[in-house]
């Protein structure tokens, strides 16, 4: 017998026999088995089943609000009325807001902004640059940016369907108010401060118009 043939033979018998021991150890199994189990004994569930799925889960909403109080509640029921509605979107929205509104105030020209402002509110801001007006009062300003918008309060009157949304805000800008011969009699042109305020919006929600106002300030 050749030396190859019988080197073929050799490996060939060790093949077998390590089949023939690995069918003795694991066994056959024909497609998938389900782990035994004996009976009687309690069964071990992988996973528990959670009420409602992952989809369900507005993060826009829970994001800013606590999960079942009143102000997600809101928040859910106007989006339940105009789905397009984000909180995000609206957060962004009113910081840029804030800033118009803040420092047309400070200019004294409430004309670009007018739009988004209830009437109380336009006539309280009208009111002060009057006064300043009037005094001979000017207000040099610069706004620094926000450096903290987030939401406050919301409500929600399914019957009108309103909205309303709080924000509170922290802005930075340096103001300085000064008389007739430019004096600073409030203020500091040079120091910046910190500006905080709890700024109330509110809307019909579903309407064509998707302009917000400003219905309070504190």
């Amino acid at each position: 017998m050749s030396n190859p043939l019988l080197q073929l033979l050799v490996l060939a018998g060790i093949a077998i026999f390590l089949i023939l021991r690995l069918r003795n150890v694991l066994g056959t199994r024909d497609g998938f088995e389900p782990p035994q189990v004996e009976e009687g004994a309690p069964v071990q569930r992988r996973f528990e089943v959670i009420e409602g799925t992952a989809d369900e889960i507005d993060h826009d909403v829970l994001d800013h609000a606590e999960a079942g109080g009143p102000v997600a509640e809101a928040l859910l029921a106007m989006k339940r009325v105009e789905p397009s509605f984000g909180v995000r979107d609206f957060l962004q929205g009113s910081k840029a807001a804030y800033e118009m509104i803040l420092m047309a105030f400070e200019r004294g020209d409430l004309s670009e902004v007018r739009a988004f402002l209830a009437e109380p509110v336009a006539e309280a801001f009208q009111g002060v640059i009057d006064l300043r007006e009037a005094n001979g009062h000017t207000v040099q300003a610069q706004y620094l940016g926000t450096r903290e918008t987030a939401l406050h309060a919301a409500e929600f009157d399914p019957v009108t369907g309103t909205a309303e949304i709080s924000v509170r805000f922290v802005g930075e800008l340096i103001a300085a108010t000064r008389d007739r011969d430019g004096n600073v009699v409030e203020g500091d042109p040079k120091v910046a401060r910190k500006q905080k305020d709890i700024w109330t919006f509110a809307r019909r929600m579903g309407q064509d118009d998707p302009n917000w106002q400003l219905v309070a300030t504190s």
